[in-house]
């Protein structure tokens, strides 16, 4: 079904909204509720290592926005802005940043880019999501910031060091021992 421009517009400005809230708070699976159908699909492969897909809105408020954004103070200070969008029906593609705290010497954010494909499902709410961003970059944006002193000890214990292991395990099935 296609719904007007302006709605399906609206929906992802409010995402973009709500993430500035939850970056607030410091609390994400509210956002579940909020702009997720019940019947809600959202995939994140996560590079294959943890790859989340949630059927539903309450298996999207535990993984997404519980298990991975609900980590507690570790992501305080992070902020994850949409800064780009592009709508083709009821389909969106939205362009956003997971953004570390701090800035690096010569000023600049430090960053990871990722993209989203969201089907608008009306009512204001999202019928199925897919992220994708490169997890191999995000690790090694956790290690230039634990490097400058902004990384949380708390985010570092729970999720860069077990992402890590999950990807480092991954990667070595059938590699040839070193020379």
């Amino acid at each position: 079904m296609n719904y007007p421009y302006k709605e399906v517009e609206a929906s992802i400005i409010r995402l973009k909204d709500a993430f500035v809230e939850a970056e607030k708070r410091n609390s994400w699976a509210w956002i579940a509720d909020e702009l997720y159908h019940e019947d809600c699909v959202y995939i994140c492969p996560y590079a294959g290592a943890t790859p989340v897909v949630a059927e539903g809105r309450e298996a999207i408020r535990r993984t997404h926005y519980g298990r991975d954004m609900d980590v507690g103070s570790g992501w305080a200070g992070w902020s994850f802005p949409i800064l780009d969008w592009a709508i083709n029906g009821d389909r969106i593609i939205s362009y956003w940043v997971n953004r570390g705290p701090g800035k690096r010497p010569d000023g600049s954010y430090y960053e990871t880019k990722g993209v989203s494909f969201i089907t608008y499902g009306g009512d204001g709410k999202f019928s199925s999501q897919y992220d994708l961003f490169d997890l191999a970059h995000q690790m090694k944006l956790c290690d230039e910031l634990e490097e400058a002193g902004f990384l949380d000890l708390q985010l570092k214990r729970d999720w860069v060091l077990p992402m890590k292991r999950k990807l480092i395990d991954m990667l070595q099935v059938n590699m040839p021992p070193a020379e």
